[in-house]
């Protein structure tokens, strides 16, 4: 296919996202704070007399001539953004450019990727004969896994076959994502007196269970993500000094790879442990997409690169395959100063662009 993305489109594409950019960096949209930043994208939409549809913080629309017949690709990137941390030197919410950088609160995770999306479902919004369908959601309340994001408009979007997520990547192709278990675990014994020769004492329970966790190696490892990752991160236990503790809980991070189920950890620990296991949640599920599908491919004919992620995103919600992959880099996501090269948002457009160019 001979590209219709000229400099000029590009440079046209570019400047209004980065304006678009700017407008979602000047106005605060904190994890399940985001409707004033629904407002700027609906504004955005309607100057384009583009139709969407919004349900709570999320707004989502389809290209212009979407035929139920044709398989659906799903373009998915968030709004919301994390609370600034103490080290900011600069006005989180004053979209600032010096050096070819642009400063801002959610300019990097994940402003300039839902900027780039959308300029990309532009470009393609109108235009007739497309092999699939594709469907733009830009969501709520990503950076705190809520239930009001993505997941609550999954039930109202056409059925998806594949999907590109959003999140700062160098433009390389995150071809699996590892899923997340937080597990809250109880061990029981007996409260007695520490000076006399009674009580079960919880602690050392735990401690068998702990070393268990830390000792076992789930045997199947992923080719990109590598082995299941599991941490101890808290532990409580005890009332005061003297006092045997009954009760003993600690807290588990699980990183599960694609090469298990979420419920297949949690049998696995219960098995083994003495402890009670309790799920927080089964919601973040690790998640791939084949290394021969046509989006891979098309990435890598533009000489991107493939790698596991280690960290979680909307993606985890998604039951079809996906893509995670987008303009800035995750290193900066979260930190003081946050920003983005100017740059890298219209190479991230272009990316898009001609990576989608090869299979529409």
């Amino acid at each position: 296919m001979i590209s219709q993305l000229t400099a000029y489109s590009l440079e046209t594409q570019t400047e209004s996202a980065i304006e678009l950019l700017k407008r979602l960096i000047a106005t605060p949209s904190f994890s399940r704070e985001e409707d004033r930043t629904a407002l700027v994208i609906e504004q955005f939409f309607r100057q384009r007399d583009i139709p969407f549809r919004r349900t709570k913080n999320n707004i989502w629309t389809h290209n212009r001539h979407f035929d139920p017949s044709k398989p659906t690709l799903l373009l998915n990137s968030h709004h919301d953004t994390v609370k600034p941390n103490a080290s900011w030197t600069l006005d989180p919410f004053h979209p600032l450019e010096r050096d070819g950088k642009l400063y801002g609160l959610g300019s990097n995770d994940a402003g300039g990727c839902l900027v780039a999306l959308i300029a990309t479902f532009c470009h393609f919004y109108d235009k007739k004969d497309l092999a699939y369908n594709i469907v733009l959601a830009a969501t709520a309340e990503e950076e705190v896994s809520g239930r009001d994001g993505l997941e609550l408009i999954l039930p109202e979007l056409p059925s998806i076959d594949f999907a590109i997520v959003g999140e700062p990547t160098q433009m390389h192709l995150a071809v699996a994502e590892k899923g997340l278990l937080v597990l809250d675990c109880t061990a029981k014994g007996k409260s007695g007196h520490a000076a006399r020769d009674e009580g079960d004492n919880a602690i050392y329970y735990a401690i068998q269970d702990i070393e268990w966790l830390r000792s076992h190696p789930f045997p199947k490892v992923s080719p990109t993500l590598g082995p299941v990752k599991v941490s101890v991160t808290i532990i409580n236990a005890g009332t005061q000094h003297n006092v045997v503790p009954d009760t003993c809980t600690f807290t588990v991070d699980v990183r599960v790879t694609e090469q298990y189920t979420l419920e297949e950890i949690i049998e696995t620990i219960r098995k083994n442990i003495r402890s009670t296991v309790q799920p927080r949640s089964i919601r973040l599920k690790p998640s791939s997409i084949p290394l021969d599908h046509p989006i891979v491919k098309a990435g890598l004919a533009l000489h991107r690169e493939t790698y596991g992620s280690p960290t979680t995103s909307d993606q985890a919600l998604l039951d079809c395959p996906s893509l995670k992959c987008g303009p800035g880099h995750s290193e900066r996501s979260h930190t003081a100063d946050e920003f983005i090269y100017l740059r890298e948002v219209e190479q991230g457009i272009e990316l898009y662009i001609r990576m989608l160019e090869q299979i529409l």
